[in-house]
């Protein structure tokens, strides 16, 4: 079944919209007439192919990028801002959207909204899009009536999150460069000038050395297993992503991803940043605190930490401190656990929280900066013990060659 938009009119002449859910469009206007309605138009929504459904159509149309909902909502955050009413800033942006997805989902968002849903539900018809942090802020600024300052709060929130993701991006592109080049120079060494150049040693009949050997005995290795070796290794990545999906695999991993030096305090202090952010925007919203924090824990990605965040949202719940509670997950800095307690005892915690989230964001970006640092020499060190032992198995049997002439 699928989701279909459609105009009407009714006995009086006057028009009505909505959504209504069919098998087809036969069976919508059927359903129209049964109610006294006189269909206008009617057109498919397909909000299950939006949504995720399974399928390989699913994983190509489970979400928007993190570009489009920033610009998204600050589109819409501006035309409210200008006095424009909410179903005709929803049309001016689904109409404006380059891509046929985007406007879909634009477009069941104010089918529900003309049918009289809250701008909230309405976008918690689409999880994968608008997550618990956007729906519950927006449900805030609704409640409020002051939607429109809260979504230039929600587009500020995403555009950082976006220019993180973006300096990281352009962090690792080099690194990226650089692993490719000589994954491919290597290659290339292994599987056509090695064979090439032993091949002459053998011919003389000469006793090859042990180095020499086995640079020949990888060389073969790669030759005849080469694209085994890679398509052996795509299968390994494909499944690993799959039992990803897995919950109790997820846990082990991301237990075990905690443990890796470096990356394991990066992995902390990204999660933790997102906790403090999305619990400074919600406490900035209204929304109670208990509230708030069950929210900001649901979107942590990491399953430990999510799992000791939540301990500590029934630890606030029975009277605990929120500094207090947060302290004893572990995973929390300490200048972030002081800037929340001040925060808490001065009234300011939602100032202090996102001082908290900023810190951490600067620690990320300090760390990913010494990973980099350490990565690019270490690469260079790697690359050229590898090149150095390919160029003295070659020589060794030079070597050889020459003293049998003296």
């Amino acid at each position: 079944m699928a989701d279909y938009s459609y105009t009407a009119l009714d006995k009086s002449g006057k028009n009505k919209k909505g959504v209504l859910e069919a098998d087809t469009v036969k069976s919508v206007r059927a359903s129209l007439r049964a109610r006294g309605l006189m269909p206008l138009t009617v057109a498919v929504i397909n909000q299950a192919s939006i949504r995720g459904n399974k399928g390989l159509s699913g994983l190509f149309a489970k979400r928007i990028s993190i570009t489009e909902l920033a610009l998204l909502t600050r589109q819409l955050a501006t035309m409210l801002s200008a006095g424009i009413p909410l179903d005709e800033s929803l049309l001016s942006i689904g109409e404006q959207a380059e891509k046929n997805r985007i406007k879909s989902i634009i477009m069941a968002i104010r089918a529900k909204v003309l049918e009289g849903h809250t701008l909230a539900n309405s976008m918690g018809e689409f999880p994968r899009v608008f997550d618990n942090l956007f729906c519950a802020t927006v449900a805030a600024g609704e409640k409020t009536g002051h939607l429109e300052k809260f979504l230039e709060r929600l587009a500020e929130f995403i555009e950082r999150r976006q220019e993180v993701r973006q300096n990281v991006t352009q962090a690792l592109i080099y690194p990226s460069i650089i692993v490719l080049v000589s994954i491919s120079i290597v290659s290339f060494l292994l599987t056509y000038v090695v064979p090439k150049m032993v091949a002459v040693f053998q011919s003389s009949g000469q006793i090859l050395p042990t180095a020499t050997l086995v640079l020949l005995s990888i060389s073969h290795f790669i030759q005849a297993a080469g694209w085994y070796v890679v398509i052996g290794a795509i299968v390994f990545v494909i499944v690993w992503i799959r039992m990803l999906k897995r919950p109790l695999f997820k846990a082990w991993a991301d237990a075990w991803s905690l443990r890796l030096p470096l990356f394991g305090k990066s992995i902390r202090l990204v999660n933790t940043a997102r906790f403090s952010h999305t619990f400074a925007i919600l406490t900035a919203a209204g929304v109670e605190v208990i509230e708030a924090m069950r929210i900001s824990a649901d979107l942590v990605k990491s399953i430990p930490i999510r799992k000791s965040l939540e301990l500590a949202t029934r630890q606030v719940r029975e009277g605990v401190s929120i500094h207090r509670s947060l302290k004893e997950t572990g995973y929390f800095p300490a200048m972030s656990v002081y800037l929340i307690a001040s925060g808490e005892n001065s009234g300011k915690l939602e100032d202090m929280l996102q001082r908290a989230a900023n810190n951490q964001e600067r620690q990320v970006e300090q760390m990913i900066n010494v990973i980099l640092t350490l990565f690019e020499p270490l690469m260079i060190l790697i690359m050229g013990s590898i090149v150095l032992f390919i160029v003295l198995a070659i020589l060794l049997p030079l070597f050889n060659i020459d003293q049998m002439v003296h």
